[in-house]
C-alpha cells in the first residue's frame, strides 16, 4: 500500500522505495544513499521541518547497514503533526551516506553516535569524529561482526 508522501514523491518523478507502515501507521521508504540528499531538502521543503531521531542499526552479519530518519512535519495549528521514517542503505565495506547536518542541525550528535558505533560515514558532516568511544578505539561496537577485544577493562581503567 502506498502512502501519501510517496504517491507524492512518485507524482514528481523522485526515485524511492515504499516499505509500508509500521506498527503505528507511520510511513516508511527506502531511499538510495546518492539520492538522500536533494530528498532530504525536498522532503524539507515540503515541510518535514523537524528531524525527530536519527539512528542505524546493522542489518545481518555480512549484509547493510542501514541509517534510519524520523522526520515530522510540524505546522502550527495542527494537532497531530504527519510524521514519516526513511531508511538509507548503505554497503557494510565503504558505508557512505550523505549527512543531512546542512538540513536538520539536530542530525549533528545522532549521525556521529552512527559513525561511532556502526562506522557510517556522512559525508559533508562537519565534525565527523567519535562521539563516545576513544578516538584511539578500534572497530564498531554495535555491528553484528564486531569482536570486542580483550583489552577494553585496560583501555578503560585510567
Amino acid at each position: 500500500m502506498q502512502g501519501r508522501l510517496s504517491a507524492w514523491l512518485v507524482k514528481h518523478g523522485l526515485v524511492h522505495r515504499s516499505l509500508g507502515f509500521d506498527y503505528q501507521g507511520i510511513e516508511t521508504l527506502q531511499i538510495k544513499p546518492e539520492d538522500w540528499h536533494s530528498i532530504a531538502v525536498i522532503l524539507y521543503v515540503y515541510g518535514y521541518n523537524y528531524l525527530r531521531s536519527q539512528c542505524a542499526y546493522d542489518v545481518a552479519p555480512g549484509g547493510l547497514l542501514a541509517s534510519v530518519y524520523h522526520l515530522t512535519r510540524i505546522e502550527y495549528g495542527v494537532d497531530q503533526p504527519e510524521e514519516v521514517c526513511i531508511k538509507v542503505f548503505a554497503s557494510r565495506r565503504n558505508p557512505r551516506i550523505p549527512s543531512v547536518f546542512w538540513v536538520w542541525k539536530s542530525a549533528d550528535f545522532q549521525e556521529r553516535e552512527s559513525y561511532d558505533m556502526l562506522g557510517i560515514s556522512y559525508d559533508n558532516h562537519p565534525r565527523l569524529k567519535r562521539i563516545l568511544m576513544p578516538e584511539s578505539w578500534i572497530g564498531w561496537p554495535l555491528r553484528k561482526d564486531y569482536i570486542a577485544p580483550n583489552f577494553y577493562e585496560i583501555q578503560d581503567a585510567h
